[in-house]
């Protein structure tokens, strides 16, 4: 439901369960930044938790604790969420202190400065990590226009000019009513839940402006885009493909994308796996993955394997496409994809945490109730669709690549 003030609130009871969780989620992520401010949402996130202009910094963790509970935080390019787990009887005297924190955080300037160089760290450690060091240049090599080629993180040129009065501004521009959702599941009734979440929700600061930023779409690739990087210390290579899917205006068409993953390579027995990594042995590893985004989506086709054999398993990918596309998929693999997705999805919704995570990441992008139809989705695809889907976007002639290869 949404309150009078905009807030989207979202409950579910769960009469069972001796926990309750609840998870906030702002559409205040990466994209909203301007240029600039790259990495203000995510450092923004850090401190969130230093304290409000009531609460002292450490006091929030501390109480959390002392109750036997847990907080934590995240943040994407399309949002940010923060997230409590506590006894249900504790939610009256925790959600308070998180709603405190989130609408009126102190965002002190020594503890800024700390701060800033726990980012700054955490951004450095992952130049250590490979793997996410190829994400990030497929990202930005994918997205040229669209800021989801942007880090997350920032960039440390940046990051170091950031200033406690833009993080104020940041903060009052997004982290206003109708762009957060507070999502309560758990052994908590509606009444009782909705009242808090009323009485809570209720002091948001006064409305800034953030300096002028735009997201621009990504237009179509429309050629092969290849990038090579030799990085220290790797053993093996990393092939990954990468094409630009639909976004939440086109769900229907990003779950059968979804599908078409697990078929391509989820599992022993799905076909990329079963023939370039157990008959062939052309690879160690091979995965496929959709990553549903707001704008605009990602499929990835990802290998790990010996880098003289980079040109022959690209080719014989970009083969499997065209077959996946001009020749229909057989019953039983496409039943076996199906059987595979709604499992997955069955497993994700058992606790109170993954529910209220499922319904504010649905709110957030689209909307909450398009979460209960993905298995009913998922079943209705038949193999001439996929083929159609197949054919759409994930052409053998347009995608991006890129390699890493030991020095």
């Amino acid at each position: 439901m949404r309150l009078p003030n905009g807030l989207t609130v979202i409950h579910q009871y769960l009469p069972a369960s001796p926990v309750v969780v609840a998870d906030v989620w702002v559409r205040a992520g990466a994209i909203a930044e301007p240029n600039e401010w790259a990495g203000m949402a995510h450092f923004l996130e850090h401190m969130i938790f230093k304290g409000s202009e009531r609460l002292q910094t450490g006091w929030f963790d501390e109480l959390i604790e002392s109750r036997g509970g847990a907080t934590n935080a995240a943040t994407s390019h399309d949002y940010a969420h923060f997230f409590l787990t506590a006894a249900a009887p504790y939610l009256e005297e925790t959600l308070p202190h998180l709603a405190d924190i989130l609408l009126r955080p102190s965002l002190p300037e020594a503890e800024f400065e700390r701060e800033r160089e726990v980012v700054l760290e955490e951004l450095r450690a992952c130049y250590d990590d490979p793997d996410w060091i190829g994400f990030q240049a497929l990202s930005e090599l994918i997205y040229q226009c669209h800021p989801y080629g942007r880090s997350v993180l920032g960039y440390e040129e940046l990051l170091r000019f950031l200033t406690p009065q833009q993080m104020r501004c940041f903060h009052q521009t997004h982290y206003q009513p109708e762009n957060m959702t507070v999502a309560i599941v758990g052994g908590v009734e509606e009444a009782p839940a909705l009242e808090l979440v009323q009485s809570a929700f209720s002091n948001f600061k006064v409305r800034s402006q953030c300096p002028p930023w735009t997201v621009e779409a990504e237009p179509p690739l429309v050629e092969v885009r290849r990038q090579q990087l030799h990085l220290p210390n790797l053993e093996l290579a990393r092939l990954t493909l990468a094409w630009v899917g639909p976004g939440v205006e086109c769900l229907h068409d990003a779950f059968g994308l979804d599908l078409l993953a697990a078929i391509l390579a989820s599992g022993r027995s799905s076909r990329l796996v079963r023939e370039l990594r157990e008959e062939k042995g052309l690879v160690l590893d091979i995965g496929c993955d959709f990553s549903l985004q707001r704008d605009s989506s990602l499929f990835t086709l990802s290998a790990w394997l010996e880098p003289q054999l980079l040109e022959t398993v690209e080719a014989i990918l970009c083969d499997r496409l065209l077959e996946v596309q001009t020749q229909p998929i057989a019953p039983a693999e496409l039943a076996r994809a199906q059987r595979l997705l709604c499992n997955d999805y069955t497993f994700s919704t058992e606790t109170a945490s993954q529910l209220a995570g499922l319904y504010g990441y649905y709110e957030t992008l689209a909307q909450a109730e398009l979460a209960a139809t993905y298995p009913w989705q998922i079943q209705q695809f038949s193999a001439q669709a996929l083929q159609q889907l197949a054919s759409r976007y994930l052409s053998p002639e347009h995608y991006g690549v890129t390699i890493l290869k030991p020095c």
